[in-house]
């Protein structure tokens, strides 16, 4: 018991590992890494997990894939006893497959083979403010919390995706993860480290409708690495947010007293996606890897940088108009 108590300490300070040490139903645990090709043409994620439901059905492990270029995916079924993470730092083995922030390895019937990941950006830890959540990380009853891998990372390595090989060596990467009991009831999700600039340039972006106590509210966190440099966007850091919603665009504005994020991102076609509902792998959200985010980041009123971000992620999902 006593060693279940370090760990969920341990990872407090340490989103990226797991964080599930005790529990027993209505929890789940999720990470999420997309890779994408030097040229383009293939952008993947790999979504490995495990599901706790509260309804008394037994709990499994599973990774999804997602073939973003071709809109679909693919929810392999694993026994809970094949879920193997460590309890030091980030590493999980599962059913033949590997997962850590400097690489995976996959034995899955549709991909086969690994990846290393190198030059990882990691979201900068600060007193009281461990991850992307910020003091929100040391809150135990939220319904869902939200974590940082790596920003941006080089790929080498090659995978066999339905007999095709494909040299992902060049290519670029992001992972993140979540973990609690669900997903929120609504929420605005967008990714892109693929930007025409000189050095690496990573955006991540998202508004949801967080329960509170008796009460709810809605909370945003973003980050945008441009030049070495974290501008952040957050409930806590005290920035305004304005979010419209249309059929195929959507609007996010974040401010800051001296900087402003805006974004417009352009919707694509998405493939369907398992969620957690209460734990439960029951629910459907549908992401796109193929959006596209028009990007502005202005300083003292300046516009420092401009730019458009290729094979974005994308989720509009639930209620939105609980958002705007």
């Amino acid at each position: 018991m006593m060693d279940q108590y370090f760990n969920r300490w341990r990872a407090i300070w340490q989103p990226d590992m797991y964080h599930g040490w005790g529990r027993r139903e209505r929890y789940f645990e999720g990470w999420y890494c997309k890779v994408v090709s030097p040229d383009g043409r293939h952008a993947l994620a790999f979504i490995p997990g495990i599901s706790m439901p509260s309804d008394g059905s037994a709990p499994h492990a599973f990774i999804q894939v997602m073939v973003g270029s071709e809109n679909r995916s693919t929810y392999h079924r694993f026994d809970a006893a094949d879920f193997q993470p460590s309890s030091q730092h980030f590493a999980l083995e599962l059913g033949g497959n590997s997962f850590s922030a400097s690489g995976i390895q996959l034995d899955l019937p549709e991909v086969k083979g690994s990846l290393r990941f190198k030059g990882n950006i990691v979201w900068p830890k600060m007193l009281g403010a461990p991850d992307i959540m910020g003091w929100y990380s040391f809150v135990p009853f939220m319904e869902c919390f939200h974590g940082i891998v790596s920003l941006n990372h080089s790929i080498e390595g090659k995978l066999v995706l339905d007999g095709e090989d494909i040299d992902f060596t060049g290519g670029k990467g992001y992972m993140e993860k979540d973990w609690g009991r669900s997903f929120p009831r609504a929420y605005v999700w967008m990714q892109s480290n693929h930007f025409d600039h000189a050095d690496p340039v990573s955006l991540i972006a998202s508004v949801a409708h967080i329960p509170w106590l008796r009460s709810h509210f809605i909370g945003f966190i973003s980050g945008f690495w441009l030049e070495n440099r974290l501008y952040k966007f957050a409930t806590y850091t005290r920035a305004k947010k304005h979010l419209e919603i249309g059929e195929e665009t959507a609007t996010l504005i974040y401010n800051n007293p001296k900087t402003e994020l805006r974004i417009l991102a352009h919707r694509a076609e998405g493939t369907q996606l398992v969620s957690p509902l209460s734990g439960a792998m029951t629910g459907k959200i549908s992401e796109s890897l193929q959006a596209r985010l028009d990007v502005e980041l202005l300083e003292n009123g300046k516009r420092i940088f401009e730019g458009t971000g290729r094979h974005a992620g994308l989720e509009i999902a639930g209620e939105t108009g609980l958002l705007v």
